[in-house]
């Protein structure tokens, strides 16, 4: 069993290099990669670079963000990276830490702003202080608003997952909780792309039916096009309903893509993706990955 989508507090993750080394042990996964948002931080801790924790192999990832022309938000996993240097230096230009503070600052006071607005009730003592800039202040706003059976007149569409209310929510020029167009630079989708390959990495999709397409398999069509794909996230808890999963390795072996999954465990903050399994029925072979990761 393998797990190749896991974040740390490295980026947005809630769990320590340890604890997910543990976890990892403790369900007796075979290969894992840390894949945290736009950044390789997680192997220069000593825990990793050294792991006496885990003994199964750790395939170096990340999670990188990527804009399409048409301004919507993809992510991008890349495996095998050779040379983590390359995206840490390019990725600087979006995601230093200045860049972090100004824009989680910026989506805080937003997001409070909006409540305020729509007479939402909440408690801002009751959500955590030490929140680091790598990770979303609207995440835990998000869990305050849901407590609060007041607010189900706007939440209640919400509720199972945070996903929801970013996409359909914060993103959604129709929602009252549209934070408004973000101006500052931005990694365009090819740039992405190349950086990956620049570094000896593999470019795969993330969870491809998170982003709520009206034609999922059209649009890796369109992806296919635009940038060198070299595989697919086809094993997500996105996927595992309505035979997703199923439709999404039909696709990758007809086209002759690679065959990733994994839980994207971001510890407490998503409750019902545990790593190895996702929502509970994931547990992916690790023949999949053995045809692509170094």
């Amino acid at each position: 069993m393998v797990d190749m989508h896991i974040h740390t507090v490295y980026s947005d993750g809630d769990k320590t290099i340890k604890e997910v080394l543990e976890k990892c042990e403790e369900k007796k996964l075979e290969y894992i990669s840390i894949t945290d948002h736009n950044t390789c931080k997680a192997y220069e801790d000593e825990l990793l670079k050294n792991n006496k924790i885990f003994s199964g192999k750790i395939v170096m990832g990340a999670e990188m963000n990527a804009t399409l022309d048409n301004g919507k938000r993809i992510e991008l996993l890349a495996y095998n990276i050779k040379n983590p240097e390359i995206i840490e230096e390019w990725s600087n230009e979006f995601y230093s830490y200045d860049v972090l503070e100004k824009r989680f600052n910026r989506d805080k006071n937003k997001i409070i702003d909006i409540c305020n607005k729509n007479n939402l009730v909440y408690d801002l003592d009751a959500i955590r202080k030490d929140i680091p800039v790598t990770d979303f202040f609207v995440v835990y706003m998000y869990f305050e608003l849901i407590k609060h059976e007041e607010n189900m007149k706007y939440m209640s569409k919400y509720t199972n997952s945070f996903n929801d209310f970013r996409r359909e929510g914060l993103s959604n020029p129709n929602s009252i909780f549209y934070m408004g167009e973000d101006n500052s630079p931005q990694p365009m989708l090819r740039d992405v792309a190349d950086i990956i390959h620049k570094a000896g990495g593999l470019v795969f999709l993330a969870h491809p039916f998170e982003y709520k397409f009206e034609d999922t398999i059209g649009f890796i069509d369109y992806l296919r096009k635009e940038i060198k794909l070299d595989g697919i996230e086809c094993f997500h808890p996105s996927a595992e309903i309505d035979n997703r999963i199923d439709l999404l390795l039909e696709y990758a072996r007809k086209n002759n893509l690679f065959i990733s999954g994994g839980s994207d465990f971001h510890g407490d903050k998503k409750p019902n993706n545990d790593i190895g399994v996702g929502s509970g029925s994931l547990k992916i072979s690790k023949e999949y990955i053995e045809e692509w990761a170094t």
